[in-house]
């Protein structure tokens, strides 16, 4: 995968649309100012966890003895269940009704969650690390302009198009997790073969 095959797909995943609903309505009862200094502090604790995944991913697999072939296929399956959740959203809320908005639950898991971090684990095996790094901070660069965008102009948005914009990325989704399935199987045969 190239630069931007990478950046796309961790982009996807890390979903700013899908998680504006939830992260602005976490924040609604704080001021504009309280609300940029959250979000702030969330966003520079998801870009460490995102880096420590990069740099240590490699290690962290050998560790627990996993093949590049399983984490292809586990993270496929995974891609492919939370674009499914993407596309048919639940009533129920993602995080619980009582849970302050530090690290768990806006960095953690909805920026650096664990479909991300399995990414991230699978891209620092099998692509260059250089571009990995550039593409992880990018995709989060933008998401981050995205999350700061829209939570200083959620008074003049209607919820409909956070959902609309959800729907498409989850669409986009499952065909990337389709391909990260098949590459994960078509590398298993050919091992076996």
């Amino acid at each position: 995968m190239d630069f931007f095959s990478v950046f796309v797909t961790l982009f996807l995943i890390m979903d700013p649309f899908g998680n504006l609903p939830v992260i602005i309505s976490l924040l609604k009862d704080y001021d504009k100012k309280k609300r940029i200094e959250i979000i702030t502090k969330e966003l520079a604790i998801s870009l460490f966890v995102i880096f420590i995944f990069i740099f240590f991913g490699k290690s962290l697999m050998h560790l627990l003895g996993l093949r590049e072939e399983s984490i292809s296929i586990a993270g496929g399956i995974i891609l492919f269940l939370i674009a499914i959740k993407m596309i048919f959203p639940s009533s129920e809320p993602m995080f619980g009704a009582q849970n302050e908005p530090f690290i768990v639950p806006i960095a953690i898991p909805m920026i650096a969650g664990p479909s991300l971090l399995a990414t991230l684990l699978l891209f620092s095996t099998n692509y260059d690390l250089k571009i990995v790094i550039s593409a992880a901070f990018a995709a989060w660069v933008a998401s981050a302009a995205i999350i700061i965008f829209f939570i200083q102009l959620s008074k003049y948005i209607p919820y409909k198009f956070f959902s609309a914009m959800e729907k498409l990325m989850g669409m986009i989704l499952i065909a990337l997790a389709v391909q990260m399935l098949l590459e994960g199987i078509s590398k298993y045969l050919h091992i076996q073969g």
